[in-house]
Formats: C-alpha cells, structure tokens, sequence
C-alpha cells in the first residue's frame, strides 16, 4: 500500500486562480513599470564578519556530513530508519529551498563538500594557507559555464528518481562522497573554486534562486568601491582567501555566483560589505544580466522541479508502466523513465521556445536576446512551486528527528508499519489548513514575480504593444496552471 499526502484544498485551489486572474487584468492595464532599487540594512552584517562564528558553522556541517557518510555506508539499509536518507533529503534538500529566500546563499558559506575539500588541499582549518597547493591551473574555456553543472544536476535528477537513490542510504553515501571529490580535485587543479562557480548542480540551483532572495552581500557605500584600488576583496589580504568565485563587490549586481563565503567582508580595510535587505526578486525582475547558458540553467531548472513533483503523483507509475510495455522496457523501466525526464524538458523548452518565437516574429527582435532575456520568468514559477511541493514534505515527513538522531544508524530497527507512516502523515507540525494557505501564498509569489519580470525585461527590451508580450503572460499563466494542478494531486510520501 502507497501513503499519499492530500492535495490542495479547493478553497485555496480558488484562491490563487481569483489571485492570478486580477494580477494577469492588472498586468494588460499597467503593462510597464518603473525600475526597482535595493536597501542596505547592517543589522545582520556582523555575522559573516565574525571568522569564528562561520568556522564553528563549517566544522559543525562537516560532522553532520561525516555522520550521513558513515550512516549511509555502516547503517541499515531501511531508508526511514537511517539518518543518511531522512536527513538529506527528508530535511536538508527540502528546506534548504526555503533558506534561500530568506539567506540567499549562505548554504554555499558552511557546505561540508567545500569545507573538506578546501582543508584537504590548503591543509588549513582557517584563515589563508601560506602554500596553497593547488597547481593552479585556468579554468578551460569549455568549462567556464554552467552547462557542466547543469548536465550534473540532471545527471542527480535520473540518480535520485531513477534509481531511487533517495531510499537507499548507501548510494546516498556514495554521491556525497562523489561530491567531496569532485570539489577536492577541482580545487587540486583550478585557480579558486572553479567546482563551487561551474560544476555543482546545488550550488548553481542555490545561486540562481538567489536572485529571488530578501538578502544579499553588498557594499555598505557604493562610493567607497568605485574609488578602491587594492580590491581586496577580489583579491583577499594576508589572512583571508580571495573571492573563490572572482567577484568584485563593487560591480556585483547579482547573487548567482555569491557563494556567501565572507572573504570580502573579512578582508574588506573599510568594512565596506554587508548582508543588505532588498526587495525580494529584485535581480530577476530588473537587474541581473542574461546570459545563453544561464537562460537554459533556469528554463531546465523549471523543468526538472516539475518533473520531481510528476514523479510523486500516483498515475505517474501507471504510466511508466503502460510506456513499457509499449517499448518492452523491463527490469528497472530506466528507459522509460529517461524518455518521461527527457520528455519533460523537452515540452517546456518547445513551449517556451516557441512562444518566444512568435514575440520575435511581432517585435523583430532578436530570438537569441528574448530567449535569454525573458528566461528569469521560470525562476520564480519554478521557485514558488519547488517551496509549495517541499513544504509538503517538510512538516509530514519531517516527524521523528529525534528517534533518528538517538539511533542514527538505525541499529536494530525495523521498517516503519502502516500505522506509523499514517500517524506520522496526520501529526503535522501546523494544520491542513495553514499549509494549503501557505502553498497559494507561494503560488500567487510566483505568478506576480513573473508578472513583474515580464514587465521590467520588456522595457528593457523597448517592447512596448501588449501583443508582443501577451506570449509570455501565457507561458506563465499555462505553467502556474500546471504546478497548481500538481499540487491538487495526492503526493506520495517519499519514506
């Protein structure tokens, strides 16, 4: 018998559908807007300036991340019982989504995989090794994009759903060490950290989401950057490490390469970044720079985040199987489920692309230039939808941390019954009814972030006739249908 979380509520399902429709009749009405501006708040600025507070951070992580390791390869192989699988993707990857809107990527300052992998090759805890052991070498050309991290990312998408990696805990230790060294080697090799800007399916997904964050790592007085000629924090002083990503703040206009490290502000004469409090999604809307590989990053990013909430819903097993037998697909239906993956990017790379085809054909513009300039539309109806389907998972499937962590190897312990998986389905942490509030509120986030990308980008492109941009309030509008529909459906529970 398959647990199943109920959809939607109809009264929310309404919500959001009356939400979308005025914000879509307010769009056509008042289809320009004027350009947005950030805020500096040093409230919370203190934190990635203490060196000690990030170290203890980092050093906690890694213990964590060397539990799950060894758990994974030493624990039981029941997924529930074990504190690799419920803690990676039960807790970690689910509200990791949520830490960025708030955080930005400040994952990326305390990642275990980094952390190792920087005291293995620099052979320092903290602050900047004399000897850098490193053979220093330049990022190829070929590698300098995030097309690697991408094909990554789907190549852990057919891993996780494919192989079902998430309910097996000794896989689940082998991909983490995987990506232990990847980073080890990297930094081995490459100037910086050329695995964290280029090769990390996370830490890309975790960039490029923050664009959509309330925070971010800015200069205190813009002033001040423009007049420094030292730029330390590109280049780091005595003690700390460069930018690892090669960032200069006083340029920086958006999160996506920002792994949050602190360097700069650490290594800052003036101290002159701080965490600043801005409107959220102001990068995506207005200020971020749109490039071909990134516009493909987030077009498949949307993809793959509707492909794992498919992969959840119960006729989604009765299709894999009816395409089998179509295709004499046996064993582990891996074809199948490769054609279902790929079929997925697909429809949403055609849909999108020919809708920009049809603005390119009314305004005369050029289709490589929309593609890549409306492309920050699929981050926030693929972030909104991600934070709806993970808070799901959250407060159902996140019970029981504290029998995890008294027994996380799961020593002796048995398969969770029927009974304990629906006890553990109906002890929520808040009510039904919160979380279906919760969910439209994301959902209508989504929608009129996107809204406002279309807004701004298109006088950014001086597309002003509301024919010319009617397409991609459609593309918007056939996506948001698609996730809500999504989440009106029963979703099964993950362990």
């Amino acid at each position: 018998m398959i647990m199943t979380h109920p959809g939607l509520a109809e009264w929310a399902l309404f919500t959001v559908y009356f939400a979308v429709m005025t914000i879509g009749t307010w769009f056509l009405w008042q289809p320009h807007g004027k350009q947005k501006t950030q805020t500096n708040n040093r409230v919370i600025g203190s934190f990635v300036q203490q060196p000690w507070l990030l170290f203890i951070s980092r050093v906690l992580f890694a213990v964590l991340f060397l539990l799950i390791i060894y758990a994974g390869l030493f624990g039981t192989p029941i997924a529930e019982r074990n504190i690799a699988t419920v803690l990676t993707w039960n807790l970690w990857w689910a509200g990791l989504i949520f830490s960025i809107f708030f955080l930005g990527s400040a994952w990326c300052a305390v990642c275990p995989w980094d952390a190792l992998a920087g005291w293995l090759v620099r052979r320092r805890l903290f602050k900047r090794s004399k000897v850098n052991n490193s053979l220093n070498l330049s990022v190829p050309k070929w590698l300098r994009s995030v097309w690697p991290a991408l094909l990554f990312f789907i190549g852990l998408t057919w891993l996780e759903l494919g192989l079902g990696v998430t309910l097996d805990p000794y896989n689940t230790a082998l991909i983490s060490l995987l990506m232990v060294l990847l980073a080890t080697v990297s930094l081995s090799i490459f100037k910086r950290k050329a695995f964290c800007q280029y090769l990390c399916p996370v830490g890309r997904t975790v960039g490029f989401y923050a664009q959509l964050s309330a925070t971010a790592l800015r200069p205190v007085d813009p002033d001040l950057c423009a007049d420094c000629q030292t730029l330390e924090c590109y280049h780091g002083s005595d003690d700390i490490e460069p930018c690892p990503t090669g960032l200069v703040m006083g340029t920086l206009a958006q999160n996506t390469y920002c792994t949050s490290c602190g360097n700069c502000t650490q290594s800052c004469p003036e101290s002159n970044v701080s965490w600043s409090l801005r409107s959220p999604s102001i990068e995506a809307i207005s200020s971020a720079r749109p490039h071909w590989d990134e516009a493909w990053f987030m077009l498949i990013l949307l993809a793959l985040t509707a492909f794992h909430g498919l992969t959840m819903l119960s006729f989604w097993e009765d299709g894999m199987n009816a395409l089998a037998s179509y295709i004499n697909d046996s064993g582990q239906l891996l074809l199948s489920f490769s054609s279902g993956l790929i079929g997925i990017i697909v429809l949403i790379a055609v849909i999108y692309s020919a809708l920009i085809k049809i603005i390119a054909l009314l305004s005369g513009k050029p289709f490589k230039e929309l593609f890549t300039t409306f492309a920050f539309i699929n981050l926030p109806l693929a972030f909104a939808y991600h934070m709806a389907h993970n808070l799901n998972h959250l407060i159902r499937e996140g019970r029981g941390l504290a029998e995890i962590f008294s027994n996380p190897l799961g020593t002796d312990a048995l398969p969770l019954s029927m009974m304990e998986k629906h006890e553990r389905q109906m002890t929520m942490w808040f009510s039904q009814d919160l979380l279906a509030a919760l969910q439209a509120i994301l959902m209508i986030f989504g929608f009129w972030v996107a809204v406002q990308v279309i807004r701004h980008r298109s006088v950014s492109l001086n597309i002003t006739s509301r024919s010319e941009f009617l397409p991609m309030l459609f593309y918007a509008l056939i996506i948001t249908g698609f996730n809500l529909w999504m989440l009106t459906q029963d979703m099964i529970m993950r362990m």
